[in-house]
């Protein structure tokens, strides 16, 4: 009997909730209820606009949410490869569709700005283990200019000159006793916003050192750039690409991945600037570190190098910007 009684009054506050959707309010509800009108039918027609405007923001949902799944990009993971050795990941993207949705329904008119958010891999290069590192992710279109800093002062300023005007930042890897003696000339770089790296200490072939000797040379390097620049740096990159796997082991001890190049230069050698030039244009392809120094050759090549990379639509960044994870910004 209580349960009847409880069932009833519930219900009777059900059809007054009802009721109060409609904009003629409770006597027009029961005014319906006398006419014969359904209940469900009269609750569906008042508001007839409201009903309309929800089912077209989930049809807008619905649109959204279908090509998001079209829009996905699944991450690529880090990875060993029998030539090219470690190779980073490349984060994936996903349409954030709530952020999506959000932005849609409040600009009806305009056209749908779809939003995205990066998925890291499930690999990253810091799982890979003691390899050393030639190249970035080949579906990320960003390379770099590994510039290895031990002689030829005179070239820097041009360089620099190029580097600022054209607005693209380089790493410059670091000769420690060339460091020791040109500070300002340091500091002077690290004011352009260029990356600092490790490039040993006085050029030595570190594949013929013993491991106390390699291990100096790399520390002796790191503690200026820590003391002079404040630099907290990641990176090592052996003199000349002489290395050997005890020279990875002793870098990775104190934290730097060891790091060469995929294409070089060999601005050494005095070529003409044209056919440095030429070997860009030819044979740079994404996730790419270009190899060079500061000398005449890479000097007057530089803005062609510039050119080349651009006109491939690859975009120029710091060593760490190409061998991290993250995804170069695509316009839609």
């Amino acid at each position: 009997m209580v349960d009847k009684k409880w069932t009833a009054m519930a219900a009777t506050l059900l059809l007054f909730g009802f009721a109060a959707a409609f904009q003629g309010g409770i006597a027009d509800y029961i005014q319906q209820l006398k006419n014969g009108n359904r209940i469900e039918t009269a609750y569906a027609d008042a508001p007839a606009e409201a009903g309309k405007a929800k089912g077209e923001l989930d049809s807008l949902y619905e649109q959204i949410s279908r090509e998001a799944i079209k829009r996905r990009v699944a991450p690529v993971n880090a990875t060993v490869d029998r030539v090219w050795k470690a190779i980073p990941g490349y984060n994936g993207l996903e349409v954030d569709v709530e952020e999506t949705y959000r932005l849609a329904k409040a600009s009806p008119e305009a056209p749908i700005r779809y939003q995205y958010y990066e998925v890291e891999p499930k690999v990253k290069l810091e799982n890979l283990g003691e390899h050393p590192i030639y190249k970035g992710n080949p579906n990320k279109p960003m390379v770099s200019f590994m510039i290895n800093v031990a002689w030829g002062n005179e070239f820097l300023e041009p360089i620099l000159k190029t580097l600022k005007e054209e607005k693209v930042k380089a790493t410059f890897f670091l000769d420690g006793s060339w460091l020791k003696k040109n500070v300002e000339l340091a500091r002077r770089i690290q004011l352009e916003e260029h990356e600092l790296s490790n490039h040993a200490y006085s050029h030595p072939d570190m594949s013929r050192l013993g491991r106390e000797a390699a291990y100096q040379q790399i520390s002796k390097t790191e503690a200026l750039l820590k003391s002079e620049l404040n630099v907290a740096n990641k990176w090592f990159a052996p003199p000349s690409g002489d290395f050997n796997q005890m020279t990875v082991k002793v870098a990775a001890e104190q934290g730097l991945k060891t790091v060469l190049w995929t294409l070089d230069t060999v601005d050494w050698k005095k070529p003409p600037a044209s056919s440095i030039v030429q070997k860009i244009r030819l044979r740079i392809e994404p996730g790419g570190l270009i190899l060079m120094h500061p000398t005449a050759s890479s000097s007057e090549a530089l803005p062609g190098m510039i050119r080349e990379i651009r006109k491939k639509g690859l975009t120029i960044g710091t060593v760490s910007e190409t061998l991290s994870e993250k995804r170069v910004p695509e316009v839609e």
